[in-house]
């Protein structure tokens, strides 16, 4: 297996990951969701946020420039992976789990119980990837506060159009 470098987003790289999002979303042209494939990537001011908290990390291809990126949220107890996209370039090389799991020994470093995330069901490279990596598909009853909120919010966003899906992944 592939070992791809991780390390923690600095603020140079934040317009790259704006391009990575960018051409990460493309794909979604391919399964019918042109409004997702052409959705703005997260601001400046967003991304900002999240590497000012360190709670942003990027894998670098073997020039070291950032290809791919994950953010995460605090949620409930859990980090909720809030984002990761992989540019087009990388994908299918193992670099998306290699964040996961990165993620994964950073929350459970910090007393978290969980990583959780929001998905769409029926898109290859979204539920069926993350049950492959340990997900499993929450029942509305399982959901916490703080995920039914992000819920709501995906909602009031348009999101619902396609079938989407709570994750978690214990640590």
């Amino acid at each position: 297996m592939e070992t791809h470098r991780i390390r923690p987003c600095f603020a140079g790289d934040l317009a790259v990951l704006q391009d990575i999002e960018r051409a990460g979303g493309l794909a979604f042209h391919g399964v019918g969701m042109p409004e997702i494939a052409d959705d703005a990537p997260p601001s400046l001011d967003d991304l900002a946020r999240y590497q000012e908290d360190g709670r942003a990390w990027v894998a670098l291809d073997e020039r070291e420039r950032p290809r791919a990126y994950l953010l995460v949220d605090l949620v409930d107890g859990a980090a909720h992976i809030e984002q990761v996209t992989v540019h087009p370039d990388l994908a299918r090389r193992g670099v998306g789990r290699a964040l996961i799991e990165h993620v994964a020994e950073w929350a459970a470093g910090r007393g978290l119980r969980a990583l959780t995330l929001t998905t769409f069901s029926d898109v290859p490279w979204n539920a069926p990837y993350y049950a492959r990596c340990g997900f499993r598909a929450l029942t509305d009853d399982e959901l916490t506060p703080g995920l039914r909120a992000i819920r709501r919010h995906e909602a009031e966003h348009g999101l619902d159009r396609w079938p989407r899906v709570c994750m978690r992944r214990e640590l």
